[in-house]
């Protein structure tokens, strides 16, 4: 009976004490209050860094008469000021430059005493003439009367501060290409037309060719014009015969003289030789079959397609399909420069060197709205392209539709063009009969 109690005394041996499990949970929960406390002070440390303040902010506006704060940063992370030994006085040489012609062209250059080496930035070439979505601002706190200062810095640029050998290009040489002589305009466009030959493309080259004959046709037409005025000074006989122009009254180009309606108003004088290229568009559509719609051109246009079907000659049909041609271009710049035709005339494209022809002679620039007379001017110019497209017999319905005018406000029109009005099986007709007789002004009568 002895040796049980032996084993049950050695298996009490073996099994820790209550007391000792008692000293380790006070060690625990002592180790956890000083991970507590230790805890706490960290955050009331963090606490005490994000401290706020009641801060007045002012923003202070860029004064003309003194030049704003330069900001520039080193790209590579140089510090000139770092191992420099002369404790702070003098340290850096820091000038600014500013150009005579240019007043918003700033160049800054930084210069560290003993080194051969510069950094200058602008603030017109390199990065800062890339795009900037944004405006940079310096701001000053003053902790003392709690107020923050927001300055513009000058020309709202960052300058990068690239290192230069001193002496191999200082600030004069940066601004040389600033200070070179404008190009004239004859140089100007030598230089582009040189560069379009270079890289533009075959078409481009063709219209640029194009557009330069037109040009010194223009100025030869116009010294001939010169020389018929003043011959038409000295001799009154030849003023009577001479092509008259449209300085004298508000119509194309006439010909007092002429036997024949086709030269009463010289088609050549409306055309120029260099504009038939580029009224292929009518051609092109008949030759390919397909069908003008009223959408796209005038409904005097489509009424009379039919005529192109009929004319065995290429050369008369191009003549024909040509003068449609112009005529739509005519009417929708006239949409394009009105209230109720604009939406009309919104996908339409007239060539350029067209455009630029009827800009100059029936638009004023900064204005989207085209003056009486010059509008009477275009309109006389569409109703003499109808006479010649209707073999000088037209019907006043379908342009007048085509310019959003009644039939009884376009007959003042063909009879100032000197046409007479003739009414054939019900239907109003405007022919052309020769010599050109014009109707004598009317004036009001005084009561």
């Amino acid at each position: 009976m002895a040796k049980p109690k032996e084993k049950k005394k050695k298996a009490e041996d073996q099994s820790p004490s209550k007391s000792d499990e008692g000293k380790n949970n006070d060690d625990d929960t002592r180790n956890s209050h000083h991970q507590e406390i230790d805890e706490a002070k960290s955050i009331k440390k963090m606490k005490k860094k994000k401290q706020k303040h009641t801060v007045t902010m002012e923003t202070i506006a860029e004064n003309p008469n003194n030049i704003s704060p330069i900001v520039g940063y080193f790209p590579s992370g140089y510090d000139p000021l770092k191992n420099n030994n002369s404790n702070g006085v003098d340290e850096l040489s820091t000038k600014l430059y500013r150009n005579v012609k240019r007043n918003n062209r700033l160049q800054l250059v930084v210069s560290p005493n003993g080194s051969q080496v510069d950094f200058v930035g602008t603030n017109y070439s390199g990065e800062a003439a890339s795009a900037q979505l944004c405006t940079y601002s310096l701001g000053v706190f003053d902790k003392g009367t709690r107020t923050l200062n927001i300055v513009p810095i000058a020309a709202n640029k960052i300058l990068r501060l690239e290192p230069r050998v001193r002496g191999s290009d200082g600030p004069e040489t940066e601004d040389a290409d600033t200070c070179k002589q404008e190009l004239t305009a004859v140089e100007r466009n030598e230089k582009l037309r040189g560069l379009t030959h270079m890289y533009s493309s075959k078409k481009s080259i063709r219209q640029a060719e194009k557009l330069d004959s037109l040009r010194q046709q223009e100025d030869t037409g116009n010294q001939e014009e010169f020389d018929r005025n003043i011959a038409g000074a000295i001799n009154k006989d030849a003023l009577e015969v001479a092509v008259t122009t449209d300085n004298a009254r508000n119509t194309p180009p006439y010909d007092l003289a002429a036997t024949t309606p086709q030269l009463a108003y010289p088609l050549e004088r409306i055309i120029s030789n260099g504009e038939w290229d580029y009224l292929l568009d009518v051609f092109k559509l008949m030759k390919a079959g397909a069908e003008m719609t009223p959408d796209v051109y005038p409904s005097f246009v489509c009424n009379r397609s039919y005529k192109l079907e009929h004319i065995q000659d290429e050369d008369e049909k191009k003549r024909l399909a040509g003068i449609f041609s112009f005529i739509t271009h005519l009417v929708k710049f006239k949409d394009k420069h009105s209230m109720d035709g604009v939406s009309s005339a919104k996908h339409h494209k007239i060539p350029g060197i067209l455009f630029q022809k009827f800009s100059s002679m029936f638009a004023i620039p900064d204005s989207k709205r085209l003056p009486e007379e010059r509008k009477n001017l275009l309109i006389n110019y569409v109703l003499v392209l109808t006479l010649f497209a209707d073999d000088f017999r037209t019907d006043l319905s379908d342009i007048a539709k085509d310019l959003r005018m009644n039939a009884v406000a376009l007959r003042p029109h063909y009879e100032y063009l000197g046409c007479k009005l003739v009414r054939e099986k019900n239907v109003l007709l405007a022919t052309l009969p020769v010599p050109l007789t014009f109707p004598d002004p009317r004036r009001k009568r005084r009561r």
